[in-house]
C-alpha cells in the first residue's frame, strides 16, 4: 500500500487538492490506499493521526455500519455508511447511492454516487497497534456527549492521548 500524509501549503489548498486526486488514483489502479486522519467526525471511533487502510470497493458491496472513503468536491472524507438510498431519475435507470455520516456529526453528507466512493476502510493504526473501527452502538453514550459539544470531543482527545502516553509509553522495550 501506498502512505500518504495530506498537507496543506501557504497557497491555499493546491497540495490538498494534488493529495486528495493522488489518493484517488492510487486507489483506482493499485486497489489500496493508506491515509493519515486530521479532522474529528469519527471521534471516538477513529482519531486524529489514526492511519486507515483503505480497499477499493463498489457500491453494492457496502453495507450500512461500514466506514468508507470518498471524494466529494475536492475533499476526502472518511465516514459511516448509515444508509442505501436507490434514487429513480426520468429517462435513466436507477441509481444507487450510499447515505454517510460521520459518527460525531448530526447531519448526513449529501448523498455518495459510486464515482465518489474510493473504497472501504479495513483497518485503523493507532501509535503502531491495530484498532477495531467500532460500530458507534457501541460508543453510543460517549458519541451523543461529543455531539454535544466541540469542548468536550477537545477534551476526550486530550485525555485520550494522555492515557495512551502515560500506559502505553511504560509498555515499550528500553535499551
Amino acid at each position: 500500500s501506498w502512505p500518504l500524509k495530506m498537507l496543506a501549503d501557504r497557497q491555499g489548498n493546491a497540495s490538498i487538492d494534488v493529495a486528495c486526486g493522488l489518493a484517488e488514483e492510487v486507489v483506482r489502479i493499485f486497489g489500496e490506499v493508506r491515509l493519515r486522519v486530521f479532522g474529528t467526525s469519527m471521534v471516538p471511533c477513529i482519531l486524529p493521526g489514526d492511519l486507515v487502510s483503505v480497499q477499493r470497493a463498489y457500491l453494492h458491496d457496502i453495507s450500512p455500519g461500514e466506514v468508507v472513503l470518498t471524494l466529494q468536491n475536492g475533499r476526502l472524507f472518511v465516514h459511516r455508511v448509515v444508509n442505501r438510498k436507490v434514487v429513480g431519475v426520468a429517462g435513466r435507470p436507477d441509481e444507487l447511492f450510499l447515505i454517510t455520516r460521520g459518527d460525531r456529526l448530526r447531519h448526513d453528507d449529501c448523498p455518495v454516487s459510486s464515482s465518489e466512493l474510493l473504497g472501504r476502510v479495513v483497518s485503523v493504526e493507532r501509535g503502531n497497534r491495530k484498532v477495531e473501527p467500532l460500530g458507534n452502538d457501541s460508543n453510543r453514550l460517549i458519541v451523543r456527549l461529543l455531539q454535544s459539544s466541540d469542548r468536550l470531543t477537545f477534551l476526550y482527545l486530550r485525555l485520550s492521548a494522555g492515557w495512551r502516553t502515560l500506559f502505553l509509553g511504560r509498555a515499550k522495550c528500553q535499551v
